[in-house]
This record gives structure tokens, C-alpha cells and sequence, in this order.
């Protein structure tokens, strides 16, 4: 989808103290076969600290150096993979009450780890279709310190890091234009992540763990539809990195970073890296890897540092690719416009 004349005004970004992979080794919690392999340095932790709660902190960082009211946005979209709160309450209510009031749609987007990718895509049409809307609020937050889920195994190649970001779109200028953003599905492989479960009840009323690496294998061990739709994935994630940078005008040579989900040096570097023929040095894996896979939040956290540490400035375009249960791949192309005054 192009996105003409919208832009990202602001980025929030909440992350906790982190918690090395030795120290999890040394307490029986991270195999110790897996740090020479997956190349992983550890996870943000958040101890007690809600997300909703994360979230807000993030959203507020993000307008205050956006410099607008929260009053005058149009939308919120709430992004999350993981439970936020007492079951049949919506999440994003906590940031009406404390942040945008009332009077603007509010909604939570469950779209695994590309949740914010979907939100852009759903924000960027909201805000275009009515020339009185200017601006929306995306956040993302996750806190995975529960039970039933153990981040330390939560899936293959990756830790579950606990984080929560936020970016103010509008369609005034920002120091960022959204060029282009886009999905699609591989609805053949969609009982990878579920792999033999029944539907009903669902897993977590019976007080079964959430274990990704047991459903995927199950799923490969049976070479089920799922796993051998699969093979298709690097087919499908080219047409949309393709349809990304046509619709942005652009080139790969022209992409100065590129932000995947934080998992392991080799999945990053065989999946997207070496596909397109790009070193990891313009990668954000360095980064990701010290924080853990923070949900959806991953790609904006890494765009945060990266804008705020100076590493990207005007002219640089930055492509996101991340993919979610579904099987769902989505891609981002954005271009720095300017240094934000705060950059440092």
C-alpha cells in the first residue's frame, strides 16, 4: 500500500533492565548449547509491570517529543501478542483514561508479532480517508514474566524480551515519511503455531503452556500441509519486499537498515540478509539480540535507537519485515526526513 503524505511524527520507547543469557544458563532456564548457536545476549525484563502500564509510558514519551495534544488524535491502535490484563477487558481503554480521553476509535490489534504493521497499514487508511483527521497513536506492549509461557523457551531462535513502543502517525509533516507498507498471507501454513491443539477450549482455559517450539516441531516431525507450505515462505516474503520497494521508488542499495524480528544471528542473517545480499552490519540484529523478540514492538524499538543514536539521518530509508502466525508477512519502508531534536 502507498502511503502519500503520511508521516511519523514521534517515537516512544519503554524498555526494562536486561537479563544476560549467562545468567539464565547458570539457573537451568536457557540451554547452554543455545548460546554459541543462536548468538543471543539476553532479555528485558520487566519484573511486575504491566503492559497497558508500559504502553502508556511509551505513548507519553512519544507525545511529548511529537509536542501536540493527545487530545486531537483520531485513532488509537493498540498492538499485543500476549495477555494484558483481566480477561474480557480492552487494554487500550487504560490509555484513553490516562492519555487520549474518549472521543476517537479505539481497538486492539491481534496480529501476533506484526501487529504494528497492521495497525500502520489500518492508521495510514483512517487518516487518508477523511481530510479533517491528522493524526493516530500506535502503541505495542507485551510483558511475558507469566505463567504458562516460558520466555527463556518460548520458540525456536528466539527469547521473549518484555518492551513496549509507540509512534504518532500523522499527515502533517514528521521527521519521517512512511513510504510504503504491506502484507500478506500464507493461509496454507496457518497450523504452524497452532500445530495439533484442538480449537476448543482454548489452551490457556485449561492451563496448558504456550510452547511455539513444540507446536512447529510437531508440525515439521508429521510433515504436515503446514510445514511443507513452508517452502514457499521465501517466495512470498520477495514479491512483498518487491512490491515495497517499487511502491516506495527504490532500490535495496538504497536501504541503509534493515529491522527483522530480534531472533538469532543465523535466522537474520540466512533470511533476510543474505537473501537480498546485505551485510549484517546493516542489520539491527546487534541490538535486537540484547533485548530479546519484544513482540510487535521489535521493529520500533530498533527504529527508536537507531534514529535516536544518530545512526540514521536524513535521506536514509529503513526497511521492517517481520512475520506472524497466520502465516503473515509484512514489510515497512520508511525514510528519515530530518534528525529529531531528540535524537540524543
Amino acid at each position: 500500500m502507498r502511503t502519500p503524505n503520511v508521516f511519523i511524527s514521534a517515537l516512544g520507547a519503554f524498555v526494562p533492565p536486561t537479563v544476560n543469557v549467562e545468567w539464565a544458563v547458570e539457573r537451568g532456564l536457557y540451554p547452554a548449547e543455545d548460546v554459541k548457536s543462536h548468538e543471543l545476549g539476553g532479555a528485558a525484563v520487566a519484573g511486575e509491570i504491566p503492559p497497558p502500564e508500559m504502553a502508556l509510558r511509551a505513548a507519553q514519551q512519544a507525545v511529548k517529543r511529537w509536542g501536540g495534544s493527545p487530545l486531537d488524535f483520531d485513532l488509537l491502535l493498540y498492538a499485543s501478542t500476549w495477555h494484558q490484563g483481566p480477561d474480557g477487558w480492552p487494554p487500550h481503554s487504560y490509555l484513553q483514561r490516562h492519555l487520549v480521553g474518549g472521543d476517537l476509535l479505539a481497538l486492539e490489534i491481534r496480529q501476533g508479532c506484526n501487529g504494528l504493521f497492521s495497525a500502520m497499514e489500518l492508521a495510514a487508511s483512517h487518516l487518508l480517508a477523511v481530510p479533517e483527521r491528522t493524526g493516530a497513536l500506535l502503541v505495542a506492549a507485551d510483558n511475558y514474566g507469566t505463567p504458562l509461557i516460558d520466555r527463556w523457551r518460548m520458540g525456536p531462535g528466539f527469547i521473549g524480551g518484555d518492551a513496549a513502543c509507540a509512534l504518532v502517525l500523522t499527515k502533517r509533516p514528521g521527521f519521517a515519511r512512511l513510504r510504503s507498507v504491506c502484507s500478506r498471507t500464507i493461509p496454507e501454513a496457518e497450523a504452524l503455531h497452532r500445530g495439533d491443539e484442538p480449537l476448543f477450549p482454548p489452551s490457556i482455559t485449561r492451563g496448558r503452556p504456550t510452547d511455539f517450539s513444540a507446536r512447529i516441531g510437531q508440525q515439521f516431525a508429521t510433515r504436515s500441509p503446514a510445514s511443507v507450505a513452508m517452502a514457499t515462505m521465501p517466495e512470498h516474503t520477495t514479491a512483498l519486499v518487491d512490491q515495497a520497494l517499487e511502491e516506495s521508488g527504490i532500490e535495496i542499495g538504497d536501504i541503509t537498515r534493515v529491522a527483522f524480528m530480534n531472533y538469532s544471528r543465523e535466522v537474520v542473517e540466512q533470511r533476510v540478509m543474505a537473501a537480498w545480499g546485505l551485510p549484517m552490519t546493516r542489520s539491527t540484529w546487534e541490538f535486537g539480540r540484547t533485548i530479546g523478540h519484544c513482540g510487535a514492538s521489535d521493529h520500533i524499538l530498533s527504529f527508536e535507537h537507531l534514529v535516536r543514536t544518530g545512526e540514521l539521518g536524513p535521506g536514509d530509508h529503513m526497511l521492517m519485515l517481520g512475520t506472524a502466525p497466520g502465516l503473515v508477512v509484512s514489510c515497512v519502508i520508511v525514510q528519515v526526513l530530518e534528525s529529531p531534536a531528540w535524537e540524543k
